[in-house]
């Protein structure tokens, strides 16, 4: 897998987590601690893709 397919996997990974997120706190009853991991999860999948996106940068 080259590391541009792999960033824009990343990326949309990070778009689904997002999306989850949303989905999770539009109900009434949304689960706090499902909430905070699956934010915990995204903020680890951005700095892995600004990672990802320097290296790119150093290489070139």
């Amino acid at each position: 897998m080259s590391l541009q397919s792999h960033l824009h996997e990343l990326e949309q990974k990070h778009r689904n987590l997002d999306q989850a997120i949303l989905q999770e706190m539009a109900h009434p009853s949304a689960d706090d601690a499902r909430v905070r991991e699956l934010k915990k999860q995204k903020l680890l999948l951005k700095q892995k893709i600004e990672r990802l996106r320097a290296e790119t940068v150093s290489v070139h």
